[in-house]
């Protein structure tokens, strides 16, 4: 998927999730160059991180099967 193309989730969380979710992004907010930090950007950044970790593991797996 390009990074023009967009979808909107629309899901539901506990209060304490989105709380934390609102203290990631001020997080970000303060020690990132970029500006005006978004929920959507933050959450985005977030799954691509781990994705990108659950892939290496699913590697690493592999390799000593």
């Amino acid at each position: 998927m390009s990074h023009d193309e967009r979808i909107q989730l629309n899901v539901r969380v506990r209060k304490d999730t989105a709380a934390q979710l609102d203290e990631i992004v001020e997080y970000y907010q303060h020690h990132t160059k970029y500006g005006k930090v978004y929920k959507g950007d933050v959450l985005t950044d977030i799954i691509e991180k781990s994705y990108d970790l659950m892939e290496k593991q699913r590697s690493m797996g592999r390799r000593y099967q």
